[in-house]
């Protein structure tokens, strides 16, 4: 396929492929880059597959909670499948160009995951909210009705939001340079591109970008501010600093997440942030989904259990 082909026969020149300088041209950093990126997606889907594994085989975490780790696993094995694959086959092989399609295509299933986690890691923090704070009126609220509404309404706003964006996009036109100064097709870097009037975009994505991470997030927030301060009213001392270690480093995570989200997507679009845009993609495109297995479910005593008793009944079954 050509890089540029001609519009409607005259004299103007629209791109057919983008050409993503992903980490730079420092080639004796590539190998070493690739294999750190490789090892990251092998424990990020070996981690994910897991606990979705565990969740589906174990009937004690068919809980509400798990429903919505799996979930999240689930997820997150998407998410990362979006963008490093395409960033480790660039590596390996010194290819950096993907086609227009391909590039609105990749943008498009990591916008519809990456919107579906801000409403679901909200969700979860509803959950655990009503666990801890409302433990009378758990059972009663958080149905099995209401989790699937509540997963299916995160994954249904994350389509809606990234399918008016991405129809947007795709009309826009892109008449040179081809060369994306990041590492996967992202909002900012393909429509700062575009030889089209670029306004109504911009505008309709800070509108949808704050509708889908700012409410998100106060409620996440919100939620763990009330959850740590029961926990500081909890008698015991052991109990406070076991509960406190787990809810801190969840809010650590989903502070991360949010933080990067809104800096990249809200924040005004200026040079220093544009620079650092790649660094803080980084952080809730490949490290988060590596970190949420760890952090929300292997530290957790029953997935723990759970896990030995699946060994232990490989272990047999292989004896047999």
């Amino acid at each position: 396929m050509p890089l540029w082909q001609s519009q409607h026969g005259g004299n103007q020149t629209r791109i057919t492929e983008f050409v993503l300088l992903g980490f730079g041209n420092a080639w004796e950093a590539q190998i070493p880059l690739l294999l750190l990126l490789f090892v990251i997606y092998i424990v990020t889907i070996s981690g994910n597959l897991l606990i979705i594994v565990l969740v589906v085989s174990d009937e004690h975490l068919h809980t509400p909670m798990y429903y919505f780790l799996a979930n999240l696993s689930f997820l997150e094995t998407f998410y990362s499948s979006a963008i490093l694959p395409r960033v480790l086959y660039s590596l390996c092989t010194g290819d950096r160009s993907i086609s227009f399609i391909g590039c609105v295509t990749q943008f498009y299933f990591f916008g519809i995951l990456v919107t579906t986690e801000c409403f679901l890691l909200a969700a979860m923090s509803v959950d655990r909210y009503l666990a801890i704070c409302k433990p009378l009126h758990y059972v009663a609220v958080m149905n099995d009705k209401l989790c699937a509404q509540l997963a299916v309404g995160s994954w249904m706003s994350g389509w809606l939001a990234i399918t008016i964006t991405t129809t947007f996009m795709s009309q826009l036109v892109f008449c040179g340079p081809n060369e994306m100064d990041h590492f996967f097709c992202d909002f900012a870097p393909m429509v700062s591109m575009s030889c089209s009037n670029t306004r109504t975009i911009e505008v309709l994505s800070f509108i949808l970008s704050s509708v889908c991470a700012f409410p998100p997030f106060l409620l996440t927030l919100a939620t763990y501010i009330c959850i740590i301060t029961s926990i500081l009213g909890i008698p015991s001392t052991a109990g406070r600093q076991k509960a406190f270690s787990t809810c801190s480093s969840h809010l650590l995570v989903v502070t991360i997440f949010y933080g990067t989200l809104i800096i990249v997507y809200v924040l005004p679009n200026s040079s220093t942030l544009r620079d650092l845009n790649k660094v803080f993609s980084l952080l809730y495109t490949i490290l988060t989904p590596l970190a949420n297995p760890l952090i929300y479910s292997l530290r957790n005593k029953e997935v723990k259990e759970a896990l030995k008793k699946g060994a232990i009944k490989l272990y047999k079954n292989a004896r047999i």
